[in-house]
């Protein structure tokens, strides 16, 4: 495994095995690339720290998951055939818009505990919250106490970021892929942990439902960082699809 340069700086992935890269792992939010080590030990792959994450530098401005898969896009030149293509939770995310973009650069999915689909859109902010909002805009409160709300009320993910990243996280936590699901044509093996509470296991039963070519696998005791906690059951998956 090494730590690699890719479009000038601008991406740094992780290298594995030796030869052309068969596999490409793209890994979820606040994670890196080497979070593939156990999973890609043995096998040709790639691991990118997708922008902002890990040795890549942070986006220029903000953007989604169909523009991060533009991104990664431009690193398929270093394979010489359409490469089983992983993601987990937001790499998965994409990896779904890539392979609805563009088709041929990939081959196979293997996606794990990915929140593709939003099945509470309905929710809404919180009514304090929302007067926060509206008191900040009054000049009732200041900048930093409407900070301080957001902080109290977001994710840990939300607390962790700032700047760029923060504003992208919010755009993709609120982007839903059922047009991209509807226009995936390679296999995609959803691999998913029974007990997973980020993108639970019914998120995956409607992404099912969206592909044309699909399967699922439910794992037992496992959570949402597959990655990590199933490293064997997400090398498995990789083999068959290779």
């Amino acid at each position: 495994m090494a730590l690699r340069s890719f479009l000038d700086g601008a991406l740094f992935a992780e290298v594995y095995g030796e030869g052309p890269p068969s596999v490409l792992a793209l890994h979820g939010w606040g994670r890196r690339g080497n979070d593939f080590a156990a999973v890609l030990d043995g096998l040709s792959g790639i691991a990118p720290d997708l922008p902002g994450f890990g040795a890549s530098p942070v986006p220029d401005e903000v953007i989604g998951a169909d523009a991060y898969a533009d991104i990664v896009a431009e690193i398929l030149g270093s394979f010489d055939r359409p490469p089983v293509l992983v993601g987990h939770s937001f790499g998965g995310r994409v990896a779904v818009c890539l392979a609805a973009k563009r088709p041929e650069l990939v081959g196979p999915l293997v996606l794990t505990g990915v929140p593709l689909i939003r099945l509470e859109i309905g929710r809404r902010t919180p009514t304090a919250y929302r007067m926060a909002r509206w008191l900040n805009r009054a000049g009732v409160i200041s900048d930093e106490r409407l900070e301080r709300e957001k902080r109290r009320r977001g994710s840990p993910d939300y607390r962790a970021a700032s700047g760029v990243m923060r504003d992208i996280l919010v755009k993709v936590v609120n982007e839903s892929y059922e047009g991209q699901l509807n226009r995936v044509r390679s296999h995609v093996h959803l691999l998913w942990g029974a007990d997973d509470a980020e993108a639970p296991v019914t998120v995956a039963e409607a992404a099912d439902a969206l592909l044309a070519d699909s399967s699922l696998e439910i794992l037992p005791g496992v959570g949402h960082f597959v990655p990590l906690q199933a490293p064997e059951a997400l090398r498995n998956a990789i083999e068959r699809a290779l």
